[in-house]
C-alpha cells in the first residue's frame, strides 16, 4: 500500500501508555493513508486524497443529507458509522476491486485492524459493534451510509476529472449504481449533467 509515512503506531513500541493516544495514533494512519483506487488510475501523491480525507467527506455529506433528506434515521449512529467506516483499513489498508482479494480476506483483515484500534477503549466494544453493523448493511443506518460513502467518491471522481487529473467515468458510474434512494439519484444526475457541460 502506497502511504504518505509508516503507521505511526509503532512510535509507541514497547511504550505503555493510554488507550485513547494509541487509538489515535493509529487511526492517523488513515491521514497518511493514500486513496489507492486515485493512483492507480494515475492522480499523482500530492494531489491524492487520503482516506481520512474520504472519511471525512462521508461524514459532512451524511450529516447534511441526514439533516434534510433523511429525518427518519438516527443522526448521531450515521455520523458514528461515517467516522468510523473506514477504521479497518487502518491495518488491512485500502483495497480495490481490482487488487483480486476475496471479500471474505477483506472483511478478515479489516477486523483484526479494527479490533487492534478500538477493543482497548472503554466504549470500544460499541464503536465496533457500529463498523459491524455498517459492514453487514444491518440498519437502515448502515444502508445510507454505504451509499454516502460511494457517493463521495463520485463526487470526488468529479472534481478530480474537472481538474484533468482523471479521464474515465467509472467511478461516477459505480457511485451512480450503488445509489437506492431518489434524493441521492437526484445529485449522481446532476454530476453527469455538470460532467456533459449542460450546465
Amino acid at each position: 500500500m502506497h502511504t504518505k509515512a509508516p503507521n505511526p503506531v509503532h512510535l509507541l513500541q514497547n511504550q505503555n501508555t493510554l488507550p485513547l493516544i494509541e487509538t489515535y495514533f493509529q487511526f492517523v494512519q488513515l491521514k497518511q493513508l493514500y486513496r489507492q483506487g486515485w493512483l492507480k488510475r494515475g492522480v499523482p501523491p500530492e494531489r491524492c486524497e487520503s482516506v481520512a480525507e474520504h472519511t471525512l467527506g462521508v461524514a459532512v455529506l451524511a450529516m447534511l443529507l441526514a439533516d434534510t433528506a433523511f429525518p427518519e434515521l438516527d443522526p448521531l449512529k450515521v455520523l458514528r458509522m461515517a467516522l468510523l467506516h473506514d477504521f479497518g483499513e487502518i491495518g488491512a489498508g485500502d483495497f480495490t476491486p481490482i487488487d483480486g482479494i476475496t471479500l471474505e480476506d477483506k472483511h478478515r483483515l479489516e477486523k483484526e485492524s479494527i479490533l487492534n484500534a478500538l477493543s482497548n477503549l472503554p466504549n470500544g466494544s460499541d464503536y465496533i459493534a457500529i463498523w459491524e453493523e455498517f459492514e453487514e448493511s444491518k440498519s437502515p443506518e448502515a444502508r445510507f451510509v454505504r451509499q454516502i460513502d460511494r457517493l463521495e467518491m463520485g463526487l470526488q471522481a468529479s472534481i478530480y476529472e474537472m481538474q484533468g487529473l482523471l479521464g474515465t467515468d467509472e467511478f461516477l458510474q459505480s457511485a451512480s449504481r450503488a445509489q437506492k434512494s431518489e434524493p441521492l439519484q437526484v445529485i449522481i444526475a446532476e454530476l453527469f449533467r455538470l460532467r456533459e457541460g449542460e450546465g
